[in-house]
């Protein structure tokens, strides 16, 4: 991708080309650098929660599919928190700042400048999602871990947000025609800003049915058991 200069004479690698970011600063980080930093980080929270979820609790060993999903909650935390949760703080100073964090938000950024440029929709769900499904998802990984009663309420919780916050990420981007982004481009369209959003359409979705059948199941249990209570009586 060439950089592009606009008006203002600052050159940048981001989309519409004539976009105005007048504080902006290019990384001195290779795009490697950054995402070998947010794979490795996401793979020890996500090993470490496999290897704590397979120990024996009270109620027995939680099966291979729980322990990815509470797998799924643990990386879900790091990112909404961590990653996401700096977006939320500092999304004024990003373009020209040259923190670790806001040169992984400036990469990102050439697969969705709104994201460089403070966009107002982008500010809202990236904040509602930091401060309400990062710790949401580390009280799941407890959760799960501990078998609390409200595991699978907290799960469609979760689930439902993300979800939502990730389909009307795509649909506000749709509606304005793709413009923030180099439309087909290998990495920055299709695995930033297509591949590395729909996980959170995808595993969500699967997630909310299971806790669909889990809570209907506890539900139909209790039914039952109010039901023959009141036969016996």
């Amino acid at each position: 991708m060439m950089d592009a200069t606009t008006s203002n004479g600052v050159l940048h690698p981001y989309w519409p080309r004539d976009l105005l970011i007048p504080t902006y600063v290019a990384n001195d980080r290779s795009m490697s650098e950054i995402l070998v930093f947010l794979f490795s980080v996401s793979g020890v929270f996500l090993l470490v929660t496999w290897l704590i979820s397979g120990q024996k609790g009270a109620s027995g060993r939680l099966s291979t599919l729980r322990r990815l999903a509470v797998c799924w909650f643990a990386v879900c935390g790091f990112i909404h928190g961590i990653i996401e949760g700096w977006f939320s703080l500092y999304y004024e100073v990003i373009p020209g700042d040259q923190s670790f964090l806001s040169q992984l938000w400036k990469e990102y950024s050439k697969g969705d400048s709104r994201y460089v440029i403070a966009d107002n929709f982008t500010v809202c769900m990236e904040t509602v999602t930091a401060w309400l499904w990062g710790p949401f998802s580390f009280w799941a990984v407890f959760a799960f871990l501990t078998n609390k009663p409200y595991r699978f309420v907290l799960q469609l919780i979760i689930s439902l947000g993300q979800l939502y916050g990730a389909v009307l990420y795509f649909f506000t981007e749709h509606r304005d025609g793709y413009a923030h982004s180099e439309l087909g481009h290998p990495i920055y369209f299709w695995f930033y800003f297509v591949f590395m959003n729909a996980l959170w359409i995808g595993i969500p979705f699967v997630l909310i049915v299971d806790s669909w059948k889990q809570l209907t199941a506890a539900q139909t249990n209790s039914d039952n058991t109010k039901s023959n209570k009141s036969k016996r009586n």
